[in-house]
């Protein structure tokens, strides 16, 4: 049987700013990764979208990011491991108080942003975030992009781990995703974007923007729902993925 994992980045609002289709994305997803206020999201948005993915019976992740409000945690900076670890439990720890108000656990932690992709590539940095979680909770799930250094570190710390893979997103022949700066990084023809969903979940295979096909492990596919053209697009692929005898399912039911 073929499973997968659903996830999206949501309650990223702050304040008076409104960011993503939150109430929306949660009727199609398994798994919420729930921005933790340093790169996006307050405390009162961290209580209501725990609250939602509650209701929804949504796998709770936190979504640790840089101190970087106005960058949106997507700029790069220059921290040390021992940071950066005190960062991870900082942020994990303000969503788990908000989590177990509710009679919840964390399921996962995935990083945002320049943190995520700093350390998919950087070996000190995915030790420190898989150490993190490892002293607070060694059950929780540590979520990173499939086969990179962020998985490694997991599964020598002691992790449980989930590969994650991009539906909308092109890859490098190394299995990293190509830059945003670069043509072609993002995929625009949403039948184009299922097709390689469902032959990553079916085949293990991804091909790369050269032309390769490179072996890939999808646990969990990244979808987002910033706008309600996206919204659509997370739907089309939850049936789209359930009609090819895919199921859909939260990470915590088949990552044991």
């Amino acid at each position: 049987m073929y499973e997968i994992d659903l996830n999206s980045d949501i309650g990223e609002s702050f304040g008076n700013y409104k960011i993503g289709l939150d109430e929306e994305v949660l009727k199609y997803v398994t798994s919420a990764n729930i921005a933790c206020g340093w790169h996006g999201g307050d405390p009162i948005v961290m209580e209501k979208t725990v609250e939602m993915a509650s209701v929804k019976g949504v796998g709770i992740g936190a979504h640790p990011g840089y101190l970087d409000l106005m960058g949106f945690g997507r700029r790069n900076m220059v921290v040390q491991p021992d940071e950066l670890k005190a960062y991870i439990k900082y942020q994990l720890g303000a969503l788990m108080a908000f989590a177990m108000g509710k009679g919840k656990r964390i399921q996962h932690v995935k990083p945002h942003g320049a943190m995520y992709n700093m350390a998919a590539k950087e070996e000190d940095l995915a030790m420190a975030i898989g150490e993190a979680i490892y002293e607070v909770d060694k059950d929780i799930i540590l979520m990173g992009l499939a086969n990179s250094e962020i998985i490694k570190a997991g599964k020598r710390i002691g992790l449980k781990v989930c590969n994650e893979v991009f539906a909308d997103r092109a890859y490098n022949p190394d299995g990293t995703l190509v830059s945003r700066r670069l043509e072609g990084a993002v995929i625009h023809d949403r039948d184009l974007a299922i097709d390689r969903v469902i032959r990553m979940v079916k085949e293990g295979k991804v091909t790369a923007i050269n032309g390769e096909d490179i072996e890939i492990n999808p646990q969990s596919i990244c979808v987002h729902g910033d706008n309600p053209q996206a919204v659509e697009f997370v739907k089309k692929i939850r049936l789209s993925l359930e009609k090819e005898n895919i199921k859909v399912r939260a990470i915590s039911e088949f990552i044991k």
